[in-house]
């Protein structure tokens, strides 16, 4: 069985179709498991079999589907047909029938709608996205090509690294205002959901208007894949949106 995870917000939303894989349901041999990407060593064909019962499950049209080359980068495009979008974390459409997908094992996935203007974003932010504020760069874009206010926005985020094991070095902290990690033991912990949060909020999206996963994909590894936890044994997630035709 393909095991989803879904957003209780977005869920109120009609014109809105979201879900996010998890390790479950897939053909590949473990810890590979549902892996979605071609990229980790996993065979083509089994990968093609994961995203196909992926896709039956969420009732998405694979021709339909966006999926960015991403670069741990901020850079967010318009995206009005399925198809491989180059050099970018993050896209975005009003175009009915269209998914957007951001691959995730331990990054956050961050996902915009707008029910005003019924226009959709999935953006991939890691550490060096979310140091560049690629969520504003979202509610930017949203702004410019469908005006798109951040006061209506919903906004979910999704099940990621978390503050209870995101570990990471005073290279990275530094980068970071000090809301954003904690210190435990000499250590310093990222929490890279808090910082996507309150950069929503001063984009103007309001604190009721944001969902947050409360999973950690490093320590719920009997749901999640995880490269913080596997390394290259680890597959890839996918976190799809798209707009009901």
């Amino acid at each position: 069985m393909t095991e989803l995870v879904g957003s209780e917000l977005l869920s109120t939303l009609p014109f809105v179709r979201f879900a996010m894989s998890t390790r479950l349901g897939g053909v590949s041999p473990e810890p590979l498991g549902m892996n979605l990407s071609y990229h980790v060593g996993d065979a083509p064909e089994r990968v093609a079999a994961n995203r196909e019962k992926f896709f039956h499950a969420v009732g998405m049209d694979p021709l339909q589907l966006a999926l960015p080359r991403q670069c741990h980068s901020a850079k967010v495009v318009c995206a009005n047909t399925g198809g491989d979008y180059q050099a970018c974390d993050g896209l975005t459409t009003a175009t009915a029938g269209v998914w957007l997908a951001v691959s995730i094992a331990d990054c956050v996935p961050v996902i915009l709608a707008d029910a005003q203007r019924k226009a959709v974003a999935a953006l991939h932010a890691g550490w060096r996205g979310t140091v560049q504020q690629i969520v504003r760069q979202g509610i930017v874009l949203m702004s410019e090509a469908f005006g798109t206010k951040s006061e209506g926005l919903i906004a979910y985020i999704g099940p990621s690294a978390g503050a209870c094991c995101y570990e990471v070095g005073s290279d990275v902290a530094e980068q970071f205002p000090p809301t954003a990690f904690a210190k435990r033991n000499g250590s310093l912990f990222l929490n890279l959901k808090l910082e996507n949060k309150r950069q929503l909020q001063e984009a103007g999206v309001p604190e009721n208007n944001i969902e947050t996963s409360p999973y950690c994909t490093i320590c719920k590894s009997d749901l999640f894949h995880s490269y913080r936890r596997d390394k290259e044994r680890s597959g890839r997630m996918m976190a799809v949106v798209g707009i009901r035709s």
